[in-house]
């Protein structure tokens, strides 16, 4: 397990439900020399310090748009985990220079203050939505996904940049889940596509990936999550069963089924038990480099597609039942 005691952690978007949940995480598990939650929130961040309450965490409003900013909360920095992102879809359909700016730009941003300020290893949260993206959001997540990889470019043996990539997160802040749960006493819902799936992954799923994804890191990699799907259709079953549906169709941007591992990127792709990891693949890259994965794992056939439609690890309605009781929303 990847040693993170007396080190200094950072987590932009750090307010945010996966934020929020892995400062929780590094707190218990690790005796860290500090901690910094680096949002723009400052309500969030207020009632984040009240409820947590430890002398190891910092808390920084800024935004990732700001490189000065990042440049100074970067300073003493081992560890950046990048999870700040503008992430609601059909806003960003209409607000795209907005999406841009952070969700690109600021990642540039946090490549550049990671690099001056001696940072060991920088990790971005990434999404399915990257893969084959049709809206402006998962456009600017591939955008960000391409500057981390090449970001390893621009500070060899200085700072290590890789991504991690995933789905749909029970109990997320903004979340359907959260919706369907918060409006058990509406008249009427709606459903965008009745055979629209989805990968879905629990909070504690996503905080040890990046986990897995910094104990491993070479730098380049993107790492992916073996996670099971669920048609949306499944979730009204499970908590609002009784409520009238109607069908709206498909919002501006929006799949009926998300892709995390695409047909190209799997030719340079490593499976392993519970991941599956791209390599990088450019001309400068030196394979040798990331051996123990090839040694660890096994090759993909070149027609290998992580589809939400094609996978067939399902989220039973049980299964979800039981997440749903688990966590607090």
């Amino acid at each position: 397990m990847l040693d993170l005691n007396n080190k200094s952690v950072l987590i932009t978007g750090g307010t945010g439900s996966f934020g929020k949940n892995f400062t929780k995480y590094l707190l218990k598990n690790f005796n860290l020399k500090k901690l910094i939650v680096f949002s723009r929130d400052e309500t969030k961040q207020f009632h984040m310090q009240k409820e947590l309450d430890d002398a190891r965490l910092r808390f920084f409003i800024g935004d990732v748009r700001d490189l000065q900013r990042l440049q100074r909360a970067f300073y003493g920095v081992d560890i950046v985990v990048h999870a700040a992102a503008l992430k609601q879809i059909p806003i960003l359909e209409y607000n795209p220079f907005e999406a841009v700016k952070t969700n690109v730009m600021g990642s540039q941003n946090v490549i550049n203050a990671a690099i001056d300020q001696g940072v060991k290893q920088a990790v971005l949260v990434s999404t399915d939505k990257a893969a084959q993206p049709i809206n402006l959001y998962g456009a600017t997540k591939l955008c960000a996904e391409k500057l981390f990889i090449n970001g390893n470019f621009y500070g060899p043996g200085r700072t290590k940049f890789s991504c991690v990539r995933y789905g749909n997160v029970v109990g997320s802040r903004g979340s359907i889940i959260e919706t369907l749960l918060n409006n058990k006493n509406a008249n009427k819902v709606y459903i965008t596509d009745t055979e629209m799936t989805r990968f879905w992954i629990t909070l504690e799923q996503s905080y040890k990936l990046v986990m897995f994804a910094l104990e491993n890191m070479e730098g380049g990699e993107i790492f992916i999550p073996k996670v099971p799907v669920m048609k949306l259709v499944e979730l009204f079953d499970v908590i609002v069963p009784n409520i009238k549906r109607e069908v709206i169709g498909i919002r501006p941007g929006e799949k009926v089924h998300e892709v995390l591992l695409t047909n190209d990127e799997s030719r340079h792709a490593i499976e392993l038990e519970n991941y599956y990891v791209i390599i990088p693949h450019h001309k400068d890259i030196n394979e040798e480099i990331y051996s123990k994965y090839f040694d660890q794992g096994k090759s993909l056939d070149a027609n290998f597609h992580y589809s939400s439609n094609t996978y067939e690890r399902c989220l039973t309605k049980e299964d979800l039942r039981k997440i749903i009781n688990e966590i607090k929303l």
